[in-house]
């Protein structure tokens, strides 16, 4: 089974910048307006500009799980990316992690289990 989540853009170039150059995602499809981003074998983003769509940022929140969230955290402040701040543990969900904000305003949180019942994350990005 693969799985994509949609988001929708009024500012397509900007969030495609974003998902492919600035996060390094693969593109894998691109038609009608709408861009699929590949990021792990079988798990997706579409970034979708469509006239009959609303864009609703907070009703989202992409979740990436990755060992490395000091790099990530790194790499998006150099890029000028907006945070709320830097990678923070929060025990109440055994977790290290911290939110970016796309160009739309949808946010983008990375993160690391650092609960021993997490059965183990691989490295996505």
């Amino acid at each position: 089974m693969e799985q994509i989540t949609f988001v929708y853009t009024t500012q397509p170039e900007a969030m495609w910048r974003f998902y492919g150059d600035t996060l390094g995602l693969g593109l894998t499809f691109e038609k009608g307006g709408c861009r699929i981003y590949r990021v792990t074998p079988n798990s997706y983003i579409g970034v979708c500009h469509r006239a009959d769509r609303e864009v609703h940022p907070k009703g989202v929140c992409l979740s990436f799980v990755a060992h490395e969230v000091d790099g990530w955290y790194q790499r998006l402040n150099d890029a000028g990316i907006p945070t709320d701040g830097p990678p923070r543990e929060t025990e109440a969900y055994g977790i290290y992690h911290f939110f970016a904000y796309d160009p739309e305003g949808h946010a983008v949180e990375f993160q690391r289990f650092t609960d021993p019942a997490w059965p183990g994350a691989r490295e996505v990005l």
